[in-house]
């Protein structure tokens, strides 16, 4: 099987005794039984299925040894915002700006329309050092070569990485740093999910407050470590929620009928990085420009 991201795949099957008395059409409805007779004949008279090499029509009578290859075309992947803006770039790394409701990297039916896929298409050798959700936007990071991103994975505890959100309720102080450990919780679609579990991993974000609206609050958030959804759960773990977030309530835990972690509603920007050069060594400090719901007065 030849596949390359969501371009589509050619599945060969080598045809054994079994088709033996066979059409094309009758050997793949009952061998391949995961699609209905109707969905193979639609395959044939797309001219997606070849018997050794010639497309098949769904009459030829089959023999042993001969050899049926399924062209399976790519699926419609969903439209997301997919322009990026270089934000720092050098030999060794470029920082990018992603926009909210663009993957990071492809997976859940995103392969072209990823970050990583737009940034390779430039960069051939770009690897990214760490991940945003879909629905958060900002600054991502990604290293040009292997020795590069071994050495930027090495001292990734160093990097400092300000985040800047929006939570639901006026917030009653200026700063406060949270620990609540992270771990899988039950979710009615998808099983678990991590969310606010005392029996999970140690977590440490700081928050602070900068500017009280009529909506909400404005915080920064300052990521000591990097657990899955670190900020929602911290701040749901608090009492503050993020304003428009449609899995996570008060406690941490999921509000009733819970979305999919990557469902947007809610502003949360990666907004700053700052990390010490992994060849020359000097300081450097990538900012991403704020969505407006985030910008203070």
């Amino acid at each position: 099987m030849v596949n390359t991201q969501n371009q589509g795949y050619s599945f060969r099957h080598a045809l054994g005794p079994s088709a033996t008395g066979h059409t094309t059409l009758t050997y793949l409805v009952e061998r391949f039984d995961h699609s209905s007779p109707d969905q193979w004949l639609e395959r044939l008279q797309a001219n997606q299925i070849r018997l050794d090499d010639s497309i098949a029509t769904g009459h030829e009578r089959l023999k042993p040894g001969g050899i049926l290859i399924w062209d399976r075309p790519g699926w419609a992947e969903q439209d997301v915002p997919i322009g990026y803006q270089v934000l720092y770039q050098d030999e060794f790394l470029i920082a990018v700006h992603k926009p909210s409701g663009l993957p990071t990297l492809p997976g859940a039916g995103f392969y072209q329309n990823t970050l990583l896929t737009q940034v390779q298409r430039a960069y051939s050798t770009a690897k990214p050092l760490h991940r945003l959700g879909r629905a958060t936007s900002g600054v991502v990071l990604f290293a040009l070569d292997p020795k590069t991103s071994s050495t930027m994975s090495k001292f990734w505890g160093e990097v400092h990485k300000e985040y800047r959100t929006i939570v639901q309720g006026k917030m009653q102080f200026q700063s406060v740093g949270i620990q609540t450990p992270i771990g899988l919780i039950p979710h009615p679609r998808l099983g678990t999910i991590y969310g606010a579990n005392p029996m999970g991993k140690s977590s440490r974000s700081v928050v602070r407050v900068l500017q009280h609206k009529d909506i909400g609050t404005v915080c920064s958030v300052e990521l000591l470590t990097g657990r899955p959804h670190q900020i929602r759960i911290h701040l749901a773990s608090i009492g503050y929620p993020l304003l428009g977030d449609p899995v996570y309530e008060h406690g941490g835990g999921i509000v009733e009928n819970p979305g999919l972690p990557g469902d947007a509603g809610y502003f949360l920007h990666a907004h700053r990085i700052h990390f010490k050069h992994p060849v020359r060594g000097d300081s450097i400090l990538v900012e991403a420009p704020l969505p407006e719901p985030l910008t203070i007065n």
